[in-house]
């Protein structure tokens, strides 16, 4: 996977922003306002991102893929995995990753926001 694909993939799902609250080198993506994953525009050499995750299958990908997916860098460590690209896992389990970490915040929000992404569809 690289960043475009990414990109892409991201700005495919429903509701979804993209800002760069943080700076020009840290692309956010958002949901309803909501953080579902965020990537640095500084990579050169390997893409890594950031994204929610359930915290009991958070340890167990760490342990099952201790290359590819690690505590989130400057993230609650609890909820957030970082996850290098191109390493252990293909493109289609990237997206899944991808996919659960959007769902978890869909799934949190309040009803009334909930109604504003319906409206997307």
């Amino acid at each position: 996977m690289h960043i475009e694909e990414l990109h892409q993939y991201c700005l495919g799902k429903t509701g979804v922003t993209e800002e760069l609250p943080f700076g020009p080198d840290t692309l956010v993506f958002k949901v309803v306002g909501k953080v579902f994953l965020l990537v640095g525009l500084d990579q050169i050499n390997q893409l890594s991102f950031n994204v929610k995750c359930d915290p009991v299958n958070a340890i167990e990908l760490r342990q099952q893929y201790e290359q590819t997916v690690v505590p989130g860098y400057h993230m609650n460590k609890k909820h957030w995995n970082t996850v290098y690209a191109n390493r252990e896992l293909d493109d289609n389990i990237l997206k899944k990753l991808i996919d659960h970490s959007y769902d978890l915040v869909v799934k949190a929000l309040p009803k009334k926001m909930k109604a504003e992404i319906e409206k997307f569809n």
